[in-house]
C-alpha cells in the first residue's frame, strides 16, 4: 500500500470531484503518471488563477473529459512540480498531509508541507 508523507497508508484525497491520476480519489502514482499528480491540495481561487496564468486551466470545465471545473475548496490531486512551482510564487494551495503520497519529498520537504497544511474539516 501506498504512503503518505507522513509514513502512514495513503488516505483518500477526493471522491468529489473525483481526483487522482487513476481516478480512484487518491494522489497515487505510477510510471504511467509523468505529471506525478501526487499532492492532495485543497484549492484556492489565488492558486487556480495562478495554475491558469502558468496554461493549465483547472477551473473552466471541459465535459468532453468529464471535468467539471475545480472550485474554490475542492480537494485535487496536483503535480508536484506544479506545487513546488506554486510555492516558490507564493501561489500554493494547502496540503492535506494523510492523502499527499511520500513520492512528493523528491520536490519539496516534509517542513516545507507541513507550512501549507490544510486545517481539517
Amino acid at each position: 500500500m501506498a504512503q503518505n508523507v507522513l509514513g502512514t497508508e495513503l488516505e483518500s484525497c477526493s471522491t468529489d470531484p473525483l481526483t487522482g491520476f487513476y481516478r480512484d480519489g487518491c494522489c497515487n502514482t505510477g510510471s504511467e503518471d509523468a505529471g506525478v499528480h501526487v499532492v492532495c491540495a485543497r484549492v484556492t481561487d489565488e492558486f487556480l488563477a495562478f495554475s491558469k496564468q502558468q496554461g493549465n486551466d483547472l477551473s473552466t470545465p471541459a465535459p468532453q473529459y468529464g471535468f467539471a471545473g475545480l472550485k474554490d475548496g475542492d480537494q485535487w490531486c496536483l503535480c508536484a512540480a506544479r506545487w513546488k512551482e506554486a510555492l516558490d510564487a507564493g501561489a500554493a494551495p494547502p496540503v492535506v498531509l494523510e492523502a499527499t503520497h511520500a513520492a512528493v519529498l523528491e520536490w519539496v520537504s516534509l517542513d516545507e508541507l507541513r507550512g501549507h497544511e490544510a486545517p481539517t474539516r
